[in-house]
């Protein structure tokens, strides 16, 4: 696809600064721009490529106040990421997208498949499999008994799906993701752990991605809900029974465990770990390896294992970079007790 800075610009509702006819047929890093591609600046550390680089375009906010000539041709709009983003889009959708069932595939007579539907070769789709519009189901994708599936969805290749699952609209699984595998739930009996089955499901509403080799596990007994607009990474791992609350978006090797409650538009750095039967309020940041095992009942940012209030983790590391020399100073003042004690005593 071929556009103009101004076609651009007019897309996206911003203005033109440079040459309006330049046009661009691809995407670049700033540092790596190439002539014909499209490239941004969205982070200030970045400013100084934008002096050098090769790129036709630039994507920059509308505050954008060059310290340099620049040759290339800049469209300011109001955020240049989400410009970006929504030019990436207008780029998939325009790809030809794949429609009709491969001969390998296996489709059980009582599924159903909405129109414009593809299925790749080697994929399995299960009794009374209702499958929306539009979807993409990729090769060695696994849909079990009973699954269904909105509009819209891509499954790619070697998701799995257990039975009784439910995907809402605009899902995207990523290679290896399993949804509705079982919850780690064991019962001791002595020296020996007695299997819980578990007979829930897993819930993913609209607009949900899943990254890949990121597992879901049903719930015991309900469901676990994963709601509108979540983005999990890959290598994430969600247990039984948990519910996360809409756009809320979790880096790689995060771990959740069981039954835990997380509200709406918190963020989570890598590997952060929460412990089971906890309730996290809307809005919580999570810095990468934070461990939580309380509730957090109020918008706030924590890091840490145990996580604490950012503030006053900063205030704990500044002295825990000291404590070589707080030991230092103390182990000399306890020799210069010890000599005046000698010199009382003496």
């Amino acid at each position: 696809m071929e556009l103009s800075a101004q076609q651009i610009a007019d897309f996206l509702g911003g203005t033109v600064d440079g040459n309006p006819e330049v046009k661009v047929s691809n995407f670049s890093k700033i540092e790596e721009g190439q002539p014909g591609t499209l490239t941004f600046l969205a982070n200030p550390k970045y400013e100084h490529y934008i002096y050098n680089t090769e790129a036709s375009i630039v994507l920059v906010n509308n505050d954008f106040s060059p310290a340099e000539q620049i040759t290339a041709t800049l469209v300011k709009v109001e955020n240049a990421y989400s410009a970006l983003a929504m030019l990436l889009n207008l780029v998939e959708q325009s790809k030809p997208k794949k429609t009709g069932v491969s001969s390998t595939a296996f489709i059980a007579a009582s599924a159903t498949l909405g129109e414009g539907c593809f299925v790749g070769n080697f994929a399995y789709i299960g009794d009374n499999v209702r499958l929306g519009k539009n979807c993409q189901v990729y090769p060695n994708a696994y849909i079990g008994d009973n699954v269904t599936i909105g509009d819209n969805c891509i499954l790619y290749p070697h998701t799995t799906i257990y039975n009784g699952c439910k995907i809402g609209s605009n899902c995207i699984l990523h290679a290896g993701s399993v949804i509705g595998s079982d919850g780690f739930g064991f019962a001791p009996e002595g020296e020996n752990y007695k299997k819980i089955p578990q007979l829930g499901n897993v819930i993913l509403e609209d607009n949900v991605e899943v990254g890949a080799n990121t597992t879901i596990d049903r719930a015991v007994m309900g469901s676990t809900i994963i709601h509108k607009g979540v983005k999990l990474d890959n290598l994430v791992q969600i247990a039984h029974n948990v519910e996360v609350g809409e756009n809320t978006v979790m880096a790689a090797q995060v771990g959740i465990a069981g039954s835990v409650k997380i509200g709406s538009h918190c963020m989570f750095g890598g590997q952060v770990g929460l412990a089971g039967h906890i309730h996290i309020a809307d809005h919580v940041v999570f810095g990468a390896q934070a461990g939580v095992i309380s509730d957090i009942k109020e918008a706030k940012t924590v890091l840490g294992a145990p996580a604490i209030d950012a503030k006053n983790f900063m205030r704990s590391s500044a002295i825990f970079n000291r404590l070589p020399d707080m030991y230092r100073t103390m182990g000399q003042l306890q020799r210069e007790i010890e000599q005046l004690k000698k010199e009382i005593n003496k």
